[in-house]
């Protein structure tokens, strides 16, 4: 055993040393039997958390991946490409998200919904969005390319399914969807306002404002490649929202906080060091084994071109004719 040594992954002191790889100690779990090194590094990366978080916090907050690879370049002297930083980013959202979806939060009883326009490669798409008036708990979001009943609908569904409740007061602008998509799916024990952000008390501009918070980190980057880019970063920027940001109306908490949620990763930092399965762990970084077979090609013969037979030139023939004495 090792003294003052726990595991990076299960907080284990069933540690022992392995070896040293470039005069940087390594360590052996005997509980989860993963190897790590007693640095700040993370599993299979060479670089410390500390810059991954940093990247992750800027690119919440609004900073471009090209501004984040310079920072750290001027702050750190390590310059990753902005290859590198998009593969923190993707890497580590995707786990953040996995690992809050597991949360219920405790919300109120009214809740409101909107829709706003974002930009996806030139073309603009719907994103839906349903926020809990009392912890500003974001329970929802949505992207689609319509605004019909069944997008309306499937919005509260999923807000149902995290809140494990049925709010009694949903608030909503004017728009047609929402009447069809609340009664299909709360039926009458939810009450139905429309409403407008200068609504007085029973307003949307709960959520006007998450919107402006997400279109203000929206400038910069340009637009999304596609749909799966977008709907990745709605969830990432929800969970952020939600577990990681705190909140000038909430008193400097987080609306998990508030929604009574206990849990202990509070930041890109705790997010990076979140502990994974050694087969999820290599399955990320394991390039898929290819199998490269060779396939023969037939091509069809060429057809033969027809040898031109030429025709032989007709033998003009001279006729002596004699005149006749007349």
């Amino acid at each position: 055993m090792t003294n003052g040594i726990t595991c990076k992954y299960c907080n284990s002191d069933a540690v022992v040393k392995r070896g040293t790889y470039k005069g940087t100690q390594l360590y052996w779990c005997k509980v989860c039997q993963r190897k790590f090194k007693g640095d700040d590094t993370l599993f299979h990366m060479k670089v410390k958390a500390e810059y991954v978080s940093r990247a992750l916090s800027d690119y919440y907050t609004g900073k471009s991946i090209g501004d984040i690879a310079i920072i750290l370049k001027q702050e750190t002297g390590y310059y990753p490409s902005k290859h590198v930083v998009y593969y923190w980013i993707d890497k580590f959202t995707n786990l953040a998200i996995k690992h809050f979806r597991q949360y219920k939060p405790q919300v109120g009883d009214v809740w409101v919904a909107d829709e706003t326009m974002l930009d996806m490669n030139n073309r603009k798409v719907w994103f839906w969005d349903i926020i809990d008036t009392k912890t500003r708990f974001l329970l929802s979001s949505r992207v689609s390319l319509s605004r019909t009943t069944e997008d309306a609908r499937l919005l509260m569904e999923c807000a149902y399914e995290r809140a494990g409740k049925s709010p009694k007061v949903i608030i909503t602008d004017k728009l047609r969807s929402y009447l069809d998509g609340i009664e299909l799916t709360f039926g009458s024990d939810t009450d139905h306002v429309e409403s407008s952000p200068f609504g007085g008390k029973e307003s949307t501009a709960i959520v006007e404002r998450f919107q402006g918070t997400l279109k203000d980190r929206t400038k910069v980057m340009r637009g999304f490649k596609d749909m799966d880019t977008l709907i990745q970063f709605t969830d990432g920027f929800l969970a952020y929202y939600n577990f990681i940001r705190p909140h000038e109306a909430l008193e400097g908490k987080t609306p998990a906080g508030v929604a009574k949620i206990d849990y202990d990763v509070k930041s890109w930092g705790d997010v990076c060091r979140i502990p994974v399965s050694k087969e999820t762990e290599v399955k990320t970084h394991k390039l898929p084994s290819i199998r490269i077979v060779k396939i023969k090609t037939e091509f069809p013969k060429a057809q033969r071109r027809r040898k031109r037979v030429r025709k032989p030139k007709p033998v003009h023939k001279t006729i002596a004719v004699s005149r006749s004495k007349a």
